[in-house]
């Protein structure tokens, strides 16, 4: 596909699709030094979103990786589990690998994605519903996704569940550079959810 016959995104869903990936990418795994780095540099506006992009990039300036790969694998590992399980089926059900991930999978299969032969992590995990949504708003794997299609995504495997991950996220015993990540989270699903209430 050449430039002049890429779809064009609004600048708005440029950077929606960036946050996503950005959130999808940081939950995927320890961040390293780059792209700590990277997260240092950012800065947000007088929102409350804008205020916990800030405060990530001041704690990023600060935190070097084996610290935060440390916090990393206390929330999301630890011994026989993290603190927290960020999956989807987990947060709906109280189990892993239940129903909300087998209606996920048909959907990816619908929308012609598909788990990367890397993963071994189940599709419903809050990282790839994350880089999934990024995907479907710029068309990564195709079209992009209309505003109906990715409401209709967004309200049957993100909205129903990832606020109260990202606010017990916030709040876990072990969060401490991924407190503002867990606000950023939870303010930008808010965001969504309005937008697209408001978008009909």
């Amino acid at each position: 596909m050449t430039a002049a016959t890429a779809p064009q995104i609004a600048e708005e869903d440029r950077l929606r699709a960036d946050l996503y990936n950005f959130l999808g990418l940081i939950l995927s795994g320890p961040p390293d030094e780059l792209l700590l780095a990277q997260t240092a540099t950012l800065s947000g506006d007088a929102g409350p979103l804008g205020q916990a992009i800030t405060t990530l990039a001041k704690m990023a300036k600060v935190s070097k990786p084996k610290s935060v790969a440390s916090e990393y694998n206390k929330l999301f590992i630890g011994l026989g589990r993290g603190e927290l399980l960020p999956y989807a089926s987990f947060y709906l059900t109280g189990f892993l690998n239940e129903k909300p991930l087998a209606v996920l999978r048909q959907d990816m299969r619908a929308q012609g994605l598909a788990r990367a032969e890397t993963v071994f992590e189940p599709e419903d995990n809050i990282a790839s519903l994350m880089e999934m949504m990024g995907a479907l708003i710029v068309g990564r794997f195709g079209t992009p996704a209309s505003l109906g299609q990715q409401r209709d995504f967004f309200n049957k495997h993100i909205g129903p569940w990832a606020g109260h991950f990202f606010a017990d996220l916030e709040g876990a015993k072990n969060s401490v550079f991924y407190a503002p990540v867990g606000t950023i989270g939870r303010c930008f699903v808010e965001i969504e959810a309005e937008a697209f209430r408001m978008g009909g």
